[in-house]
């Protein structure tokens, strides 16, 4: 009856538009004093906020949300997609192929799906317009595209479910670079496949000389090498994810450096946009912990654990009911939110029923970008209509056929775990 009614005064916080560490910091007090007293609330909320953010790792985030905002300054971001497009703007489809290659890459400097999103949205959502394609094509390819920046490194929501699960936080990042390019391939063979059966949908980009190409190429060369850099030194282990993200963040410095763009408003506008991201996440993880202690005195993820195990299903059920569950959540939740709320409950019985924590951590990622496109919140969709003036329905009409794609490749990845797990097992 307690646990009912503090996920009850949860989800009706959530509702209100409380913030989401406040809403569980708050629901989880409740529980907690009616549990075991006002004794054992000061107890823990004396504790908790130094063990919530004493941890080492913590670190990573806000360094490469820095490193994200430097570069946005740099303004190296803004020619990807015109790179894109210049290389392989002559093949069917090719812009929404662009913005697929620009969302990755931008996604590899970014690390929030949203702020991608926005970004692709002013950029390659005007050109292909522009160009005759079709509007829900345009507004599909932008948004699942803008999705990739959960996944590939430097991914925040890795770095934060590495954090709660345990889990080696470089062996994570790395884990989402062959997930993050087979996801980036199927965004691009689904634009392929739709121009095929309807040409129009997509009129061919103009020529571009070779001579233009290389100069677009060379004008994003210093972001591709960032990434390189910081991805390898991880790889290599020459670097933890926090060092590694601390040379990001000078690397990106250094190059809003060369080009100019470092004065004192832009640097406080990034400091600040990055100091404001990372106190939201650390009061997430706040709240986080004090939801944990409560249902750790009330032994609601052993008894779930137990029940789980006692069922006479496979395991393949099991999982697919989860990923099924996360899908739903996603198309109504913050992304952060679902992994700070369900991993601690999820990951015993991940681990009881003998899947790898790294690979499910990865799966998960990828079928929260689902839940981004999906009806009736997908956040993605929403802020994609809202930058391109187009209706939302438009919008979801557009992601549907990724929908169907990003389900066969969670399928894929499920069957076959190598994908995620051959390279971390190499480093």
């Amino acid at each position: 009856m307690i646990v009912l009614l503090v996920l009850a005064t949860l989800f009706v916080l959530l509702a209100l538009g409380a913030p989401v560490g406040f809403a569980m910091g708050i629901a989880g007090g409740l529980g907690l004093w009616i549990t075991g007293g006002p004794d054992m609330l000061l107890g823990i909320l004396q504790t908790t906020p130094l063990t919530s953010v004493s941890s080492y790792e913590l670190i990573t985030i806000p360094m490469f949300l820095l490193m994200a905002e430097l570069v946005l300054i740099s303004g190296v971001a803004d020619g990807l997609f015109r790179a894109a497009a210049a290389w392989i703007g002559r093949v069917p489809g090719g812009l929404g192929m662009a913005t697929a290659l620009a969302g990755a890459g931008f996604g590899a400097i970014c690390g929030t799906s949203t702020a991608s999103a926005a970004t692709l949205s002013s950029t390659s959502l005007p050109a292909m317009l522009k160009q005759g394609y079709e509007p829900k094509l345009a507004a599909g390819v932008v948004a699942i595209s803008g999705t990739l920046a959960m996944l590939i490194p430097p991914s925040v929501a890795l770095v934060i479910y590495g954090l709660l699960a345990e889990v080696n936080i470089g062996k994570l990042l790395i884990g989402g670079v062959i997930p993050g390019l087979f996801v980036t391939a199927a965004i691009m063979l689904t634009v392929y496949i739709l121009v095929w059966q309807e040409p129009s949908r997509a009129p061919r980009g103009p020529v571009v000389a070779f001579r233009e190409k290389v100069r677009l190429l060379r004008e994003v060369g210093p972001m591709l090498v960032l990434f390189g850099l910081v991805t390898g030194i991880i790889y290599t282990g020459i670097a933890t994810p926090t060092e590694a993200s601390a040379i990001g963040a000078l690397g990106a410095f250094l190059m809003a450096l060369y080009r100019g763009r470092v004065d004192r408003s832009t640097m406080l506008h990034a400091f600040k946009r990055a100091a404001h991201s990372s106190c939201m996440i650390a009061m997430i993880l706040l709240g986080a912990h004090i939801f944990g202690y409560f249902f750790t005195l009330t032994q609601v993820t052993q008894s779930l654990v137990a029940w789980v195990g006692g069922l006479d299903v496979s395991r393949w059920v099991i999982i697919t009911l989860i990923l099924a569950g996360y899908i739903v959540l996603g198309s109504f939740m913050d992304q952060i939110a679902i992994l700070v709320l369900t991993v601690p409950i999820v990951l015993p019985l991940i681990k009881s029923l003998g899947f790898d924590p790294l690979w499910f951590g990865v799966i998960k990622i990828v079928t929260a970008e689902v839940g981004m496109i999906t009806p009736p919140i997908g956040l993605n969709c929403f802020i994609v209509s809202r930058y391109a003036q187009r209706p939302v329905i438009e919008v979801f009409q557009g992601t549907f056929p990724h929908f169907i794609a990003h389900l066969i490749v969670i399928a894929i990845m499920v069957i076959f775990p190598e994908i995620i797990l051959w390279l971390p097992s190499r480093m």
